[in-house]
C-alpha cells in the first residue's frame, strides 16, 4: 500500500470522528425533517404525517449505519492455512444500497470483489461486509470503489485486487435528466489485476458468467 492510501485512509478516519463529535441529537434530527416537510408544502402536524419524522430518522439510521463500523476490522481476522491456494478468490453479485451525496438519493446496484491471496485469506461473508459498510454512506460510486478495494489492500495486502460495481442512481432516473435503465460501471485494479492484462481478463470473464 503507498502513503497516499495511507493518507486517504487516515482522512476518512479522522473526518468520521469528528462527524461523530458534532452529531445533532434525534430530537434535532426529527424537527430537521418537519422543516422539510413544511418547506415541501405540507402540514408535518396532521395524522398521515406526525410520525413521519420519527420513522425517517430511523430510516437513515439503516441507510447510513456505515458510519458507525470499521471496515478494517471486519477484516483483520485472516486464515494462513491455505495449502498454498493462489488462485483468484471472487464474489459476484453483491448487493449495493447506498446513497449519492450530491442529492442523498439511492444508488442501487452490485459489486463483484475480487483478490489474489499472497500468503492468508478473509472469510468471505466479510468481503460482502466491507461493501456494505462503505455503500451505507454518503459518497460517490467512484469513491465507493475505491475505498473496498484499499481496505482490501491494507489488510490482506493480496497480489492484486479487482472491485467492479455496477449500479442505477436515482439522481438520474428519477430527476434532472431521467433516464431510467442507465447503468454506471466503476473499476479499481491493484497489483496483478492492473498489470497482468490476462489476468484481467479472466475476472471480467468471472462476473459476466
Amino acid at each position: 500500500m503507498d502513503n497516499v492510501t495511507d493518507r486517504n485512509l487516515a482522512a476518512a478516519a479522522n473526518m468520521s470522528a469528528a462527524a461523530a463529535q458534532e452529531r445533532p441529537s434525534r430530537t434535532e434530527a426529527e424537527a430537521a425533517v418537519r422543516t422539510l416537510i413544511r418547506w415541501a408544502g405540507d402540514d408535518p402536524t396532521r395524522e398521515g404525517l406526525i410520525d413521519t419524522p420519527n420513522r425517517v430518522v430511523r430510516a437513515w439510521e439503516d441507510f447510513f449505519a456505515g458510519y458507525e463500523q470499521d471496515p478494517i476490522d471486519v477484516l483483520s481476522r485472516t486464515f494462513e492455512e491455505i495449502d498454498g491456494y493462489d488462485e483468484i478468490v471472487l464474489m459476484r453479485d453483491i448487493r449495493v444500497e447506498s446513497h449519492c451525496e450530491h442529492h442523498i438519493v439511492p444508488i442501487i446496484g452490485k459489486a463483484h470483489v475480487a483478490y489474489l491471496p499472497s500468503n492468508r485469506v478473509v472469510g468471505i461473508s466479510k468481503l460482502a461486509r466491507v461493501v456494505e459498510i462503505y455503500s451505507k454512506r454518503m459518497q460517490v460510486q467512484e469513491t465507493m470503489t475505491a475505498q473496498v478495494a484499499n481496505a482490501i489492500e491494507t489488510v490482506l495486502q493480496p497480489r492484486g485486487v479487482a472491485v467492479y460495481i455496477e449500479a442505477q442512481h436515482q439522481c438520474m432516473t428519477t430527476r434532472g435528466v431521467h433516464m431510467p435503465g442507465v447503468d454506471t460501471v466503476t473499476t479499481s485494479m491493484r497489483g496483478a489485476f492492473r498489470s497482468d492484462p490476462e489476468l484481467r481478463r479472466e475476472f471480467l470473464t468471472l462476473i459476466r458468467k
